[in-house]
């Protein structure tokens, strides 16, 4: 709050209607200075379009906004800005040939006698920079950079316009946990300073870690708001969902049958022989920090990058596997941990994209047999409970839960045996992923071979059989003992 009490932010009784949508019914919120505020719920819950209003992209219907205590309405979101708002996507908005200093001063340039002032430009940038412990020089290219750095320079960004107000869209999804812990220190920061943040995120943990107090919004309509130490992560859930769940994490142990899918002296790259096999009806987890191997390890089991030595045996026979129509061939397949560029046609429809891979099983003589095609489709969209409005719709239009279960639906047409899944909750609900969780464990009782790669330990913890753990480019040890398994054990074994 200001000296006054009055707090930096207050949304009062925002309403959004698009034609034959309500997106926001009535919400509220309350942002205090130097106050850590999360905004959790569901997607489609509204979180978006909330954003949006407050930040100018939309006008309200109805409601108010109030700035410091002032009503305010922005007609645009360089007026949010104007006023000491800024927005960080999880998309960053950075340009990626600019350097670091133009990035920071972008329409806000330092000028002298009508001239850019690149030496001023310069010191105020190494300022900002050192201010939140980026070692990068100023005039660095910015597609140079990791993300983690580039996050900061968004944050950086925000300082130079004077943000009393950072709204931060899934901060963390691309992020090492030692790279979040250095951002949530920033954050703590930043708020000591009297900033007000809000802070949107599916990562309950990190959640429960940052916030001062927790915004929970279902269906358009905020339902409730709390202090972060007096709810806890099942309560979050439950609030979010609008219903009980008996468990985060609904793991049926694994009837393990025959070995499936082997691997032996797999290397290629800075991935070095790796082996492990995996057993028909379990879920085999696979962990470790980001640029441990593991997406390289997926890949090439996939056939999607070549390896200079090992074998992959499909039920104790070598297959050879020189690209990835090979390896959907031999029944193995793999949902990327980027569905938006590597899995999806995004402006292609929602059946087009079920149908690539698998327009043989329903062609004869070069014709397709859309009868087929159309029965396939719907039973797959009906057993997956895909949610959506007409199949010709683009991909690009669903959620993502929804677009991880159409990629599903493709490979289960496409009789695969092995499913490796990459990341295969990132960017969605918790809902979502509940569904998902359910659906992996169908998948294994149906003795199929599933290896699921996640950067989320609790999820790791609670589906897996078995977890493999690798780190710099090889597999550092092995936990069969789950249930008796911790978060600190696999990041002992990771770092």
């Amino acid at each position: 709050m200001s000296s006054d009490g009055t707090p930096l932010l207050r949304l009062q009784g925002l309403r959004k209607v698009f034609p034959g949508v309500v997106a926001i019914g009535s919400a509220s919120l309350e942002l205090l200075r130097g106050e850590i505020h999360a905004l959790v719920g569901e997607n489609g819950a509204g979180k978006s379009t909330l954003i949006k209003v407050l930040t100018g992209v939309h006008r309200p219907d109805a409601g108010e906004i109030f700035l410091e205590g002032k009503s305010v309405a922005f007609d645009t979101p360089l007026e949010a800005q104007s006023a000491g708002l800024a927005t960080i996507y999880q998309e960053f908005t950075l340009i990626p040939a600019l350097t670091v200093r133009e990035n920071l001063f972008l329409g806000r340039e330092r000028s002298k006698h009508g001239f850019i002032d690149a030496s001023l430009e310069y010191q105020q940038a190494a300022s900002l920079l050192q201010k939140l412990g980026l070692d990068v020089d100023p005039d660095a290219i910015v597609s140079d950079l990791r993300v983690a750095q580039q996050q900061l320079v968004e944050i950086a960004r925000a300082l130079a316009s004077d943000a009393a107000l950072l709204i931060m869209d899934e901060p963390t999804a691309a992020l090492t946990p030692r790279e979040v812990e250095k951002l949530f220190s920033i954050l703590r920061e930043l708020a000591e300073r009297g900033i007000g943040i809000i802070f949107i995120s599916h990562r309950l943990d990190e959640v429960l870690e940052i916030a001062d107090r927790i915004t929970v919004m279902r269906d358009g309509e905020t339902i409730a708001t709390r202090k972060t130490g007096d709810v806890t992560r099942q309560q979050l859930i439950e609030l979010m969902v609008g219903r009980s769940l008996d468990q985060e994490f609904p793991k049926i142990p694994a009837v393990r049958g025959d070995v499936c899918l082997e691997v032996r002296q797999l290397s290629g790259g800075f991935v070095e022989n790796i082996c492990f096999k995996v057993h028909r009806g379990e879920i085999l987890g696979l962990a470790g920090l980001m640029g441990s191997g593991r997406t390289e390890t997926a890949r090439m089991i996939f056939g999607a990058d070549p390896r200079s030595s090992g074998e992959i045996l499909l039920d104790g026979s070598p297959i050879d596997l020189r690209s990835p129509l090979d390896a959907i061939r031999h029944g193995i397949c793999l949902l990327t941990e980027d569905r938006k560029s590597q899995g999806l046609v995004l402006k292609a429809s929602v059946r087009d994209n079920f149908a690539l891979p698998n327009l043989s099983n329903w062609s004869n003589f070069g014709w397709i047999n859309q009868s087929e095609e159309t029965t396939r489709f719907l039973h797959h969209i009906e057993s997956l409970k895909i949610r959506l409005a007409d199949p010709e719709q683009p991909a690009d239009s669903l959620s993502g839960g929804n677009q991880q279960k159409l990629l599903l639906a493709r490979w289960l047409e496409s009789h695969s045996r092995v499913l490796i899944f990459d990341e295969p909750t990132r960017g969605i609900d918790v809902g979502a992923k509940y569904e998902l969780y359910l659906l992996l464990n169908a998948l294994a009782a149906q003795g199929k071979a599933v290896i699921m790669i996640s950067s989320e330990l609790p999820e790791i913890l609670g589906m897996s059989d078995r977890i493999l753990v690798m780190r710099a480019g090889k597999i550092s040890g092995e936990i069969t003992d789950v249930a008796e398994a911790s978060q600190e054990r696999v990041m002992a074994l990771a770092v």
